[in-house]
Parts: C-alpha cells; structure tokens; sequence
C-alpha cells in the first residue's frame, strides 16, 4: 500500500519481509491546468514541458546527473525513460520515469535527489495534477506518492530524495519551490536539503 507523503516525511526503502528494495522507478506526471471559456474549450488546456532530472551526490559535490540531455548515468545505475514534452497522464501514470539500481549507485553516493522544472519557462500555476511516486520496480507497486500543490510562479521544484540510511535507503519527500528551467539551475536551492 503506498503512502502519501508530506514535505519533509521519510519512509524506509524496505519490502514487507524487511529486506531492501533493489531497483526502484521515481515516476513524474502532470497536465496543463484547462482554459476556461469557450476559447480554452476549443484550445485545450495547452501543452506543458516539465522535465524529470536525478542528481547524484557524494557529500555536497555532484558526481553524476540523469535528465534529458543525458539519459544514462555513467555506471548505468540511474536511467531516464526520455523527455515527455507535453504531460498530460497526470491522472495516475507517469509522463516521465527515472529508474535507479540500487545495488549499482556507486558507494560514494549517499544521496540522489529529483527535481522537475518546466524547461518553456512556464510557472506551476499552469500545472495540475504533478506528482511523482516511488515505485519497486520488481513488483510493480507503488511505494509512496508526493502529490505536488499550490502551484504557484515557480519553474521548478526539489521533489524528493532517496539517500542511504543503516546499509539501506530512504525516501524523504521535499516539495521546495525554485526557480529554473533545467536542474543546474536548482542546485542552490538543493544545497540546502542534502
């Protein structure tokens, strides 16, 4: 059964009988906010670009990066399904998915952490529906679930991390706010949360 997580709660990365989980998928979905009007109906809600990044940390120092611009971590542990540049599942399914073995992350890394931003430059104000969940990749079932709210003006947000704890891994969601249309430009606001 998944939980629902608020800022800042973190849940253990173990399977019922206690053992770790092994290959997880972070999965992120959205869609355009409607247009109202009789224009909006005949237009649609529009699409919106949001993009899904992993940034792995060993300490504060980045040693590798996932996003559409390189999908494939260098050890292959952490892989990107490709850029989605509309959304429109928002309902359940992912538009965009990071699939991390964590049994390959390299040891120095303690900590991957995964944004979304909106590469157009559109505000979340325009989004709705914008999640994203843990899923065990071996099972199928869903983990936990960090529904984002408030929309607001921003372009970007720091969503969740998954960081290594007692010789396993946990998930702590994050929900912060930031500005940026790719994931270099969120670093100074993901400093503050590793």
């Amino acid at each position: 059964m998944a939980v629902n997580l608020t800022k800042g709660q973190a849940i253990s990365l173990k399977k019922d009988d206690g053992t770790g989980l092994t290959v997880v998928r972070m999965g992120l979905g959205w869609k355009a906010v409607q247009r109202k009007g009789l224009l909006g109906r005949l237009m649609g809600g529009g699409d919106i670009d949001l993009d899904a990044s992993a940034v792995l940390f060993s300490g504060q120092q980045i040693t590798d990066q996932v996003w559409f611009r390189q999908l494939t971590s260098r050890d292959g542990s952490v892989q990107h399904s490709g850029d989605n540049l509309v959304g429109g599942a928002g309902a359940g399914s992912d538009d965009e998915t990071i699939r991390v073995d964590l049994t390959k992350v390299p040891g120095g890394v303690d900590q991957i952490v995964f944004t979304v931003n909106s590469f157009t430059g559109q505000t979340f104000a325009q989004v709705e529906n914008a999640f994203c969940r843990l899923v065990d990749e071996t099972t199928g079932v869903e983990m936990a679930r960090y529904t984002l709210t408030g929309g607001g003006p921003v372009t970007g947000q720091i969503m969740a991390k998954v960081q290594r704890q007692g010789g396993g891994w946990s998930m702590t969601a994050i929900g912060a706010p930031a500005s940026g249309q790719t994931f270099q430009h969120l670093l100074p606001a993901i400093l503050p949360h590793l």
